[in-house]
């Protein structure tokens, strides 16, 4: 077997929406490792697996994608990303699981398939209404954990395959959720199509994806890592579902993870009318400039920027003597410290409250992950935010760190330095 046929990132050649090949270059971040990757303790880290890490945007749709995918037998099967329970994402699911059922007026007792369903949380919530609930989700030990908890999970990648098979075994289902899965997929074709089938025919599939308007406006290239292959807005969406036989009947947008949407399809025989924000969207991205060139260089420029000033004012403090660490250790903080070269001689740590990543290194950074408790009894100076899409809710949580005298570095959209006087 040749070198390269070993290796598990493959180029990306054609559109996985529109099929064209008309790509524009937008950010190369060179190779890094896969940003769930953590790593246990070592004297050395040299044969630490890299992949190219890069965004293109086609012209034709504008789906912004990696150029490169790993197979995602490497990246899911052994997981370390565990749903928050962090109350702003509790909340978050609560609202979804109320959001799908009134306003598609879901009977009681419906079916609701979750993919990447993860430890389960979320189909609680809709079990708490009254359906049933059955998840999928490739990670083995995940899974696991959600089918002991009550949450039934199928242990594998949801296909059309896997959906024939849940149709066949369970039913057709009222509703077909995936929050913050549909952009890690590559055969996005094959999901829509399974989904399609999966349905009863006034049936609903939800999905969940960071809003690309939004990362492109607030800077926030760290929610680019290997995991996520693609990034959406409603018009390249809508070119994806109608190609399968599926249109958009709704969408919402929401402010977890730096600004997602929720996009609600039906099959193209149902009867759902298309609600008025699904055109308000589409004509905001239009005259937005998500479809011209210039729109992501002006969004490399910022990226460069923030790439040239966040590590020297890191860098800057830890000169002066003060003591930095880091805030979560979440996989755009992965990104964020490996397209800014910033490490274990920069941060002493890093605090997260998941159990799985305590004990364990950050991938390429190398910065030992602690509890909270741990931060806690060995406060830093200053902590560098690195899961500042919670930044509202930790900085409230902090405030007696703050009021101590520590600070916080906020890295997106642009770096700041946050004290108790900012509150």
């Amino acid at each position: 077997m040749s070198e390269e046929s070993r290796d598990p990132a493959r180029q990306v050649e054609a559109c996985r929406v529109c099929g064209g090949a008309d790509w524009q270059e937008v950010v190369s971040f060179g190779p890094l490792p896969l940003a769930n990757s953590y790593l246990d303790p070592a004297d050395s880290f040299d044969d630490e697996p890299r992949h190219p890490l890069g965004v293109v945007s086609c012209r034709s749709c504008r789906l912004m994608s990696l150029t490169h995918t790993v197979d995602p037998e490497v990246l899911y099967r052994r997981y370390f990303y565990v749903t928050s329970d962090s109350e702003t994402i509790t909340r978050h699911m609560r609202a979804i699981a109320e959001l799908c059922v009134g306003r598609f007026a879901m009977p009681r007792g419906g079916l609701v398939v979750e993919m990447g369903s993860n430890t389960g949380q979320q189909l609680a919530a809709f079990r708490d209404l009254g359906m049933e609930i059955l998840g999928v989700d490739p990670a083995r030990d995940l899974a696991a954990i959600a089918t002991g908890s009550g949450v039934e999970t199928l242990p594998d990648f949801f296909s059309a395959a896997t959906a024939a098979r849940i149709a066949k075994e369970y039913g057709r289902a009222r509703l077909v959720l995936g929050r913050h899965v549909f952009a890690h997929i590559d055969d996005v074709g094959d999901i829509v199509r399974g989904v399609r089938e999966l349905l009863e025919p006034e049936g609903v599939f939800a999905i969940e994806v960071p809003y690309a308007l939004d990362m492109l406006e607030h800077n926030e290239f760290d929610t680019i890592y290997h995991e996520h292959l693609s990034y959406y807005a409603v018009s390249t969406l809508s070119t994806l579902f109608e190609r399968h036989g599926m249109r958009i009947v709704d969408v919402e947008r929401a402010a977890v993870h730096g600004g997602s949407i929720i996009v609600f399809a039906g099959r193209d025989d149902a009867s759902w009318q298309e609600r008025p924000a699904v055109a308000e969207l589409r004509r905001l991205e239009r005259v937005s400039g998500f479809f011209d060139d210039a729109t992501y260089t002006a969004f490399a420029g910022r990226v460069e920027h923030i790439r040239k000033t966040l590590p020297p004012l890191v860098r800057g403090l830890v000169a002066d003597g003060l003591r930095v660490a880091g805030y979560g250790a979440p996989a755009k903080g992965n990104t964020l410290l490996g397209v800014c070269g910033l490490g274990s001689d920069d941060l002493e740590f890093c605090v997260d409250t998941t159990d799985l990543k305590q004990g364990k290194l950050q991938p390429g950074a190398h910065i030992p992950i602690h509890s909270p408790a741990y931060g806690a009894q060995h406060p830093p100076d200053v902590y560098l935010l690195l899961a500042w899409n919670y930044a509202e809710e930790i900085l409230r949580k902090e405030r007696a760190f703050l009021e101590s005298g520590g600070r916080f570095i906020v890295p997106v959209p642009e770096p700041r330095i946050v004290s108790a006087e900012d509150l």
